[in-house]
């Protein structure tokens, strides 16, 4: 027999759910049958699964210990072939911008990526991980039944702010956040041309998954979604020549498709400083040439909590900001980038074209 009390990181999940994770190896409809037959108790008490649990729930499970051990793979057969627990989350040295018991905030730096695109990847996902494992906020029972995860992508050479949710209860919360776009989310980025209004510019986004590329259409068609990205100038700089012309954009990603900042503005004329993919060629010569510039200069900048009386409701209203990646800063001492004074934090949409 084996009692699992729950943590403060695993509460606010149903039970099966909760089950699901820890005994990995063992079925939904197995594990239901279980309950049925009080094999496993919340509480001392018969559960059909569909409980949300609390901090502090017993539940207890009634099966000899070669059977937890199948059911968990922590037996040698689930061991077999696996990594160790610290080389599957290495050690990295992370930003952490804002820490409490439910979330992390993390300022990624640019080439690394946010998620694993294939299984031998390490990204930001696993380093989070492997920081909150030797800072003794998780331990290896807690990734039995809970996996802290990312809430927010970004491409793996934009930098900036990500969320991670370190408890059920901060994931949730963070992922209907963002789900319904109550979290404000503000980039910053570096583009070609000159641009003196304010504005929020519309299209439609198709994918071409062969290439890895969107298109920016400005009319409907299949397959292609609406898009809308305001953005503000915050500073411009120019050496007399209209083709050497840039500007500072503080960007809010109304909608979140994938690649949209940088092909939107690319789309309008104003590409990214920097991009490979959406970019100019010549300019991006430029820019790794006098400031070693490898990538798109686009950073999450920062985001704006909403108000709201959860778990993170101490956090309504709050605004985090992760600092200026050093290849970007080259770029604004460099090409003398005067910033505006009249702008108050924040941002306010401009008229739409």
């Amino acid at each position: 027999m084996r009692e699992l009390e729950v943590t403060s990181l695993q509460a606010g999940q149903r039970l099966d759910r909760l089950l699901g994770k820890y005994l990995k190896e063992a079925s939904g409809p197995f594990l239901h049958k279980m309950l049925r037959k009080k094999n496993i108790t919340l509480n001392g008490r018969r559960a059909d699964g569909s409980e949300k649990v609390a901090e502090g729930d017993l539940i207890r499970i009634f099966f000899a210990e070669e059977t937890l051990e199948k059911f968990t793979g922590s037996g040698p057969k689930g061991e077999a072939g696996k990594k160790d627990l610290l080389e599957r989350y290495p050690s990295t040295v992370l930003d952490i911008l804002y820490e409490d018991e439910n979330i992390l905030l993390v300022n990624k730096p640019a080439g690394m990526l946010t998620q694993k695109a294939s299984d031998e990847d390490i990204s930001l996902n696993e380093y989070a991980i492997g920081y909150l494992l030797r800072s003794g906020a998780l331990s290896e029972e807690d990734l039995l039944s809970f996996r802290p995860s990312v809430c927010n992508r970004l491409d793996r050479n934009t930098s900036g702010i990500v969320a991670v949710g370190k408890s059920v209860a901060g994931l949730q919360e963070l992922s209907k956040m963002f789900h319904d776009r109550t979290v404000h989310k503000y980039y910053r980025t570096i583009v070609l041309g000159h641009i003196e209004k304010s504005r929020t510019i519309e299209g439609y986004l198709k994918k071409d998954q062969d290439e890895n590329r969107v298109l920016i259409l400005k009319e409907p068609a299949p397959e292609a979604q609406l898009i809308r990205t305001g953005y503000t100038p915050l500073g411009w700089a120019s050496d007399g020549n209209p083709g050497h012309d840039l500007t500072m954009l503080e960007i809010e990603l109304i909608t979140g498709r994938s690649h949209q900042i940088r092909a939107h503005l690319s789309s309008a004329g104003h590409a990214v400083a920097g991009d490979p993919k959406y970019g100019s060629q010549k300019r991006n010569d430029y820019f790794r040439r006098e400031y070693q510039v490898r990538r798109q200069l686009l950073h999450a900048d920062h985001i704006t909590f909403p108000a709201g009386d959860g778990c993170l409701g101490h956090l309504s209203g709050r605004t985090f900001t992760a600092p200026l990646p050093d290849d970007f800063q080259r770029v604004v001492k460099g090409e003398k980038i005067r910033e505006r004074k009249d702008l108050s934090p924040g941002y306010s949409v401009g008229e739409t074209e």
